[in-house]
């Protein structure tokens, strides 16, 4: 290999690359004799194209040679100038050697300079210390003569000769020495104190002076701002701070401007947390903040540089300090009208054109970027201690309208009617209004607050009918004891359920929802029990007076035509009459209670087992007295308003059909249609019925009671029974327990 094959190696690579491609071409075209053809023509174009190769590589190579014959020239004329400079240097190196005695000499007339200058400095401030205390005096009187800016120049004049000595000595290092001067100047302490306690007393009193002498409130501003501007320009150059510094007194401002605030109107301690009191107080803040805020917003912001932004630093204060304030108030055992207030107040009045959103603050003013002033928590709990409040006022009137109430039963007078001539009182009036009045009253308030009353009401109404009842038993058993006390206990239990009416009338009218006026189901069960209880006082009156009537029958006296139905039929007609001062609605139920009182007690009284027909001819008389007996009350009832698809005295004409039956043999089949139709009366039931008949052998009963066990009756869900509540008699054993006296 030839040395430019060593030094290139990539050359040799890409000669035998070429050659062995031209040998792959070259091999293709012989391969191919129709290709021979072209070979001359291939020859020219390859010559060509070496010629174009050669002649770039020639002018490439050209350039080269030209740069780098440049750079050789430029490198022969540095390497000249180098050589120049070292010469340059080493003959000033030389002249340095030569001329260090003489720089001694120049120091020391350097240090002999400035210990001139030093004590042409000194000679400059001697007469200014010679003059401090006269300065400290004069400045003193300024002040008690209130020259405030005078006194304050007179300040900064002292305190700069002072801060120049001390930095002079700083920079000596001369700490023990500074010692003495900071004693020499003891003074500007009390100066800057006495002029502090000024100010401050200028800041504490800056609403009042604002609007009387706003120059003495300006000066303050100003003297406060100088000492800014001198603070930060220490703190910008932080080698050397003086005694005292910074002072920061705009901040100190700020701080004694929020106390004055603060400490002016919201002093817990002095506020009577009763609801009259408390009413004046808060008139009280309302009327003087937004007087104070005017007062910030038209005077005292053009007294202050902008950046104080003082309207807003002051909004923010009074929000702020009502927030604590008003928290504190709120740690108070507070009655229903304080609580009530407050809640007014912070929810409707602050943020109302009579307070923060007065015109006159807008839109400078703005307290809704700064928060609630009470928090939703601390709402939600005032109001729920307003609505404990309210439950135990409210408890409180009911309990003494019902002991009213319970009063007005005992009277020697009827109870009043209403120009329909039905009994009523007093009592759904009192308790609506003072429910509606609890719950409107809340809504001025909030939503959730009166929702929160609603639901309270009607926990306490329910629990006020509870009462009504428990009263409504106690005066029964009075009535027990004497029937002639209450003198008027009948029309005192119908004025009660009027009463109990109109409240289940007018209780949906408290919903604050208007599109969801409905009763609360327990509210709605507990007026239903009150009726219930109210019915049951009447229905026992009236089963009193039914009861001895009942007794006699059946007996043949009965069976012959006697009165006793007749006697009935008084009875109910004049509890009807009665009746007909209830409203129309309970009349019909006290009218359809009655009327199933009467078939209850009229068939208990022929399941006691008094009377067994002894011939088919009574048997004929028991089922026209059944017929006449059942017709003329059901003609009762039907003639007081109750239809005959509502009485229940049907059964006593079924039970007729029993007895009537001639042929027992049919009594299966009958007593089948007959247990369909009445489908809780029993096998003792039917055993006494066809006792009744007296000629029922012991094969046909036991066929009956067979053929009863075989087809069990389910209740139907709308089924009012009848016999279930009707109990009989145990039969009488067939033999003595104690054969000793069966002899």
């Amino acid at each position: 290999a030839s040395p430019a094959d060593e030094e290139w190696p990539e050359a040799e690579k890409a000669e035998k690359l070429a050659r062995g491609a031209a040998l792959k071409w070259a091999s293709g075209v012989f391969y191919r004799p129709e290709k021979l053809e072209a070979l001359g023509q291939y020859r020219s174009r390859e010559t060509k194209r070496n010629n174009s190769i050669q002649a770039r590589l020639k002018s490439t190579v050209q350039s080269y040679l030209e740069g780098v014959s440049a750079g050789l020239e430029q490198l022969r004329s540095a390497a000249k100038e180098v050589q120049n400079v070292c010469q340059d240097l080493g003959a000033a190196r030389w002249a340095l050697i030569d001329s260090a005695e003489h720089f001694q000499v120049l120091q020391q007339m350097r240090t002999l300079m400035a210990e001139h200058v030093q004590l042409t400095s000194v000679v400059k401030v001697l007469p200014q210390l010679f003059s401090v205390h006269e300065v400290f005096s004069h400045t003193l009187q300024l002040l008690h003569e209130q020259h405030l800016l005078e006194a304050h120049a007179e300040l900064m004049m002292l305190e700069h000769l002072r801060d120049d000595i001390l930095f002079q000595l700083h920079l000596r290092g001369l700490s023990s020495a500074q010692a003495t001067v900071l004693s020499y100047f003891s003074g500007l302490q009390e100066l800057n104190e006495s002029l502090a306690k000024q100010l401050w007393g200028i800041v504490g009193h800056s609403l009042q002076l604002v609007r009387e002498d706003p120059v003495l409130f300006v000066s303050a501003v100003r003297i406060i701002e100088r000492e800014e501007k001198i603070d930060d320009a220490l703190l910008l150059d932080a080698t050397f701070l003086p005694p005292g510094r910074p002072k920061g007194w705009r901040q100190k401002f700020y701080h004694i401007l929020q106390e004055t605030i603060t400490g002016s109107h919201f002093l817990t301690a002095c506020v009577d947390t009763t609801g009259p009191g408390l009413s004046r107080h808060l008139a009280a803040l309302q009327r003087e903040v937004v007087a104070e805020l005017h007062v910030v917003k038209d005077l005292m912001v053009q007294c202050v540089p902008a950046h104080y932004n003082i309207l807003s630093i002051c909004t923010a204060t009074y929000h702020q300090a009502l927030t604590s304030h008003l928290q504190d108030i709120l740690q108070e055992d507070l009655d229903k009208q304080a609580l009530f207030l407050l809640l007014e107040w912070v929810l409707h009045v602050y943020q109302s054109p009579e307070m923060m959103s007065h015109p006159g603050l807008l839109p400078e003013v703005d307290v809704s970027a700064l928060g609630p002033l009470v928090s939703p928590d601390l709402v939600d709990q005032t109001e729920r201690k307003y609505v404990v409040k309210v439950k135990a006022s409210v408890l409180e009137w009911m309990q003494r309208t019902l002991e009213v109430e319970f009063k007005e039963w005992f009277r020697e007078e009827e109870p009043e009617k209403d120009h329909q001539g039905f009994y009523q009182s007093a009592l759904p009036v009192i308790v609506m209004q003072m429910l509606s009045e609890n719950i409107q009253v809340a809504s001025l308030i909030t939503a959730s607050l009166q929702q929160k009353v609603y639901s309270m009401a009607m926990e306490e109404l329910e629990a006020f009918l509870g009462r009504l009842r428990e009263a409504l038993v106690r005066c029964g058993k009075e009535h027990q004891k004497d029937r002639t006390v209450p003198k008027y206990y009948v029309p005192y239990l119908l004025a009660m359920l009027n009463n109990n009416l109109a409240l289940s009338s007018s209780v949906s009218s408290l919903h604050p929802d208007t599109a969801h006026r409905e009763v609360p189901t327990s509210l709605q069960a507990a007026l239903d029990r009150t009726q219930k209880k109210a019915c049951q006082l009447l229905l026992e009156e009236l089963l009193l007076e039914l009861q001895p009537l009942c007794m006699q029958l059946p007996s043949r006296k009965w069976l012959s035509g006697s009165q006793l139905v007749s006697s009935m039929c008084e009875v109910i007609d004049k509890y009807a009459k009665d009746f007909s001062c209830a409203r129309k609605p309970i009349f019909m139920v006290l009218l359809m209670e009655s009327e199933r009182l009467v078939t209850s007690q009229y068939l208990r009284a022929l399941m006691q087992k008094k009377m067994v027909c002894r011939s088919a001819e009574e048997r004929g008389q028991l089922c026209v007295r059944l017929l006449q007996d059942a017709t003329q009350l059901r003609e009762l009832f039907h003639g007081l308003g109750l239809d005959r698809r509502q009485q229940s005295l049907e059964v006593v004409f079924a039970l007729r059909e029993l007895i009537c039956l001639k042929d027992p043999a049919l009594l299966s089949l009958e007593v089948l249609s007959f247990i369909t139709k009445y489908p809780d009366v029993s096998d003792e039931h039917i055993s006494t019925l066809l006792d009744l008949r007296g000629d029922v052998s012991k094969e046909v009963r036991h066929m009956v009671l067979e053929m009863m066990a075989q087809h069990p009756q389910a209740l139907p869900d709308d089924y009012q029974p009848i016999f279930s509540i009707i109990l009989v008699p145990a039969p009488e054993l067939p033999f003595c327990l104690r054969k000793g006296k069966c002899a």
